[in-house]
């Protein structure tokens, strides 16, 4: 056999879809076809089906690894290399091998058999790809230990899709072909709930999805194809922040859903002119509304923003753009040639182009930059008008000159000069005051076509037209100025808002500040600097020096690359390092508090602790001085018989007491009268095993069902285990004889929980608040049942360590008492296959 071998892999959305059993009927398939198939290793997990599966085909043998004490198999890699087979079926892909095997992974081994020319079948589940584990982590609350790179599965010659209806996987598991019927309950509240199973459904078919659009966009690749092929619709929308961005986004929204699997995707293009562009404000509803609408938002750079959305569109291989009406005016629109849209038809090539009207269309809406009152467009307009309107003007009046007309004709030349100063502003206007005095003399008085100033009202006349033409001019300026200045401080003060509204939250407000600050003044990069230390950053790194530094507070600094802003800019600037700085402080004072949590979760424990006290060491002392004072006072006058029943019971409560007092000294840790709770990582199992042990408790008295590889978790050791005996004494007190107490632990998003479970008499729901009030016992006031530290100490020492109790009904009757405590962070939850 030469050349390297085929990897086919089956993936499926979660355990219990039937990729094994698929695995093992294609492997029937190949070995009826003449091919040599053999069985390197499968996980049965006790499914009667997949093992029937396995019958006929042939096996090679595990090895057998010594790791602490324990045995454990594992694939026998030299001998499938040596039996050499065509296919070899390897069941969990992702498996880790046992301590001392010559790969850490099973997908390491796999390789070995490929280099050796042997094809390979094998199975994995899509939380085991490493790039989707912190969303399969989202969606279950489980962290994957065990996880394969993206590239070996993405190297794999085929890899098949094993679908299951979620509906239809919880109806398997619940009639126990996927885990034993112990663990159906737990299986079918926690990983296995229809909305988790159906979002690592999609997230397998989308997986798959974007892996055949991988494949696709290299084939164009090798071949030269630059045509898009419109396997599924992509639509891109432009939003500008401006009021049509919901409109386009429902639109483009509707196009992408006409086509199965389409795709919505959001893009704002800022220019590199400042807060020139639009409103930050107005971007968070529309980012939003995107995520509502199923898609993603971009954001990208340029100063040509057409040529800027195509070149985006085609990097992700859109089908559809979608972009709205102008919001310039007609007359704009004649003075500064074709739009955005126009140039973007022109430009896009294959790809469909929508423009969509809206509500806005028509109505230019920009944050002007500080500076003059007019822009150099409204100049060149008023010069444009002057020009023009000009000799239009002096021919329309040249077809009615008469001696009586000269009245109506300068009055013309002056509706000409005002409208080219409400135009163009002062200096278009004193431009068309000089041209319109003049063509009125050459034109109108006489002597005709010629230019002389004979009588002294011809040039008080032509200063007339100049003084009005600078009044008018004033006014237009200064109106201009103002509402620039007005919308300027609008978008200014929405931005402020924005950016005091992220402080308020408190979530993460820092990172919000930075955000909006540079895509505000439209910067590439932005940060907040304390010292070496970079506490927030936004975009590619600031160069050093960079072109602002603001102080933020008495060490940090708020730094942002680009041009020197101006003073306007400035001092909005300013404003943001306020906000930073207030930022900053709130989460200091969120560090404080959660400081402070520890010393509160102390005094809840100790809290707990003198409640119990309370009760506790005045019931046996009570016990305790009667029996004393009964053998005192009656003396001899006592019968043998009560005599030792008097001193049982002084005993007994003297030893209820020593050992009470011993327990809580050790429990507590006292020191000058302070109690303090030491959390560190804990494994369950080693405080389950020692309560067991002591209370004595064996094989009959409690079942175990442990997760295999229990989760540490955040814990007192010795609080915890308090807790512990305690509960189970209280169980095995009320368990019927026939029917063992259950202990279980399990694992769920950031937490541990330990269950311990009994099938007696149960608590009535409306008594469960009573049962934690010290002392409570339900009846139970002989002094023989044991003192305990009572249900409100296990509360107290529980709810200190940062964990809950809470009780339960036990399906078909008792209680169960359930123990959460919070997952180590750098300990991964167990393992769910």
């Amino acid at each position: 056999m030469t050349g390297r071998g085929r990897l086919r892999v089956l993936l499926g959305a979660a355990p219990g879809v039937g990729k094994t059993y698929a695995m093992l009927e294609e492997g029937v398939r190949l070995s009826a076809e003449g091919r040599d198939v053999v069985i390197a290793v499968v996980e049965t997990h006790g499914r009667a089906a997949t093992a029937r599966m396995t019958t006929g085909l042939p096996r090679v043998p595990l090895r057998q690894v010594e790791h602490r004490g324990v045995s454990l198999t594992e694939m026998d890699l030299d001998a499938v290399i040596e039996r050499r087979p065509d296919v070899a079926l390897v069941d969990e892909l992702a498996h880790t091998n046992a301590p001392g095997s010559r790969n850490a992974k099973r997908w390491e081994d796999v390789a070995e058999l490929l280099e050796a020319g042997i094809d390979v079948i094998s199975t994995v589940n899509i939380q085991h790809i490493a790039s989707l584990t912190d969303v399969v982590e989202q969606i279950t609350g489980a962290a994957q230990r065990e996880t394969i790179p993206d590239e070996i599965l993405r190297g794999a010659h085929q890899v098949e899709v094993v679908d299951l209806a979620p509906q239809a996987l919880r109806d398997r598991l619940s009639g126990g072909l996927v885990y034993p019927a112990e663990r159906i309950d737990a299986a079918l509240s926690n990983y296995f709930r229809l909305g988790n199973l159906t979002a690592l459904r999609e997230l397998a078919l989308l997986w798959l999805a974007d892996e055949v659009d991988q494949s696709l966009r290299d084939y164009r690749a090798q071949h030269g194809i630059e045509r898009t092929w419109e396997t599924r619709e992509r639509v891109v929308v432009t939003l500008t922040g401006g009021p049509e961005g919901e409109t386009l986004l429902r639109r483009g929204a509707r196009i992408a859903a006409r086509s199965s699997g389409g795709e919505l995707i959001a893009v704002h293009v800022t220019a590199q002119d400042g807060l020139a562009g639009s409103r930050p404000g107005e971007l968070v509803p529309l980012r939003a509304l995107v995520e509502q609408l199923g898609g993603t938002y971009h954001q990208v750079v340029g100063d040509d923003v057409p040529t800027a959305l195509v070149e985006f569109a085609r990097s992700v291989d859109a089908t559809q753009l979608v972009i709205g009406v102008s919001r310039r005016g007609r007359l704009a629109a004649a003075l500064t040639g074709p739009g955005i849209g126009a140039t973007v038809i022109r430009e896009s090539g294959d790809i469909d182009v929508h423009i969509v009207t809206h509500s806005a269309a028509g109505r230019r809406r920009a944050l002007p930059r500080r500076g003059g009152a007019l822009t150099a467009k409204r100049r060149i307009a008023g010069l444009l008008v002057a020009l023009t309107g000009g000799p239009l003007l002096t021919w329309a009046l040249s077809l009615t000159r008469s001696p009586e007309s000269i009245t109506s004709d300068v009055l013309s030349y002056q509706l000409l000069v005002v409208v080219v100063a409400i135009v163009g502003g002062i200096w278009p206007a004193l431009f068309a005051a000089v041209l319109s005095g003049l063509t009125l003399d050459y034109f109108f008085i006489q002597p005709l076509y010629t230019v002389s100033i004979a009588d002294p009202l011809h040039m008080l006349a032509l200063l007339l037209y100049v003084i009005i033409a600078v009044l008018v001019s004033i006014v237009v300026d200064r109106a201009a100025r103002r509402s620039r200045a007005a919308r300027r401080a609008a978008a200014e003060s929405e931005l402020i808002q924005t950016v005091a509204g992220s402080v308020i939250r408190g979530q993460d407000a820092v990172q919000a500040i930075v955000d909006r600050a540079r895509e505000a003044f439209a910067r590439t990069g932005a940060q907040l600097r304390d010292g070496d230390a970079i506490i927030a950053s936004s975009g590619i790194p600031v160069a050093v020096p960079p072109a602002i530094s603001l102080p933020v507070g008495p060490t940090a600094r708020f730094e942002l690359d680009g041009p020197e802003p101006a003073a306007s800019e400035h001092r909005l600037l300013t404003v943001l390092a306020a906000q930073l700085e207030a930022a900053l402080e709130v989460r200091e004072l969120t560090e404080v508090a959660s400081e402070i949590a520890p010393i509160a979760a102390s005094d809840r424990v100790r809290g707990a602790l003198l409640s119990a006290l309370s009760h506790d060491l005045r019931r046996p002392l009570a016990a305790a001085t009667a029996a004393v004072g009964g053998l005192r006072t009656a003396g001899a006058a006592l019968s043998p018989e009560d005599r030792a029943e008097l001193l049982e019971t002084a005993d007994e409560s003297l030893e209820s007491l020593a050992a009470l007092v011993t327990d809580l000294l050790d429990v507590s840790r006292l020191q000058a009268g302070v109690l303090a709770i030491v959390p560190i990582p804990v494994d369950p199992v080693d405080v389950i095993a020692p309560a067991l042990d002591e209370l004595g408790l064996g094989p009959a008295d409690v079942e175990l069902d442990l997760a295999p590889d229990a989760p540490q978790v955040l814990a007192d050791p010795v609080l915890l285990q308090r807790v512990i005996v305690n509960l189970l004494a209280n169980a095995a007190r009320h368990a019927p004889v026939h029917a063992p107490v259950r202990v279980t632990t399990s694992s769920f998003a950031d937490t541990v929980e330990i269950r311990i479970v009994d099938q007696g008499p149960g608590i009535p729901e409306e008594r469960r608040d009573d049962v934690f009030v010290p002392f409570q016992r339900l009846g139970d006031t002989d002094n023989s049942t044991g003192l305990g530290l009572g249900l409100a100490l296990s509360k107290g020492f529980t709810e200190g360590m940062g964990g809950t109790l809470e009780p339960e009904d036990t399906p078909g009757g008792g209680l169960t008492m359930v123990v959460s405590l919070p997952r180590l962070t750098a300990q991964p939850t167990e393992e769910v296959r």
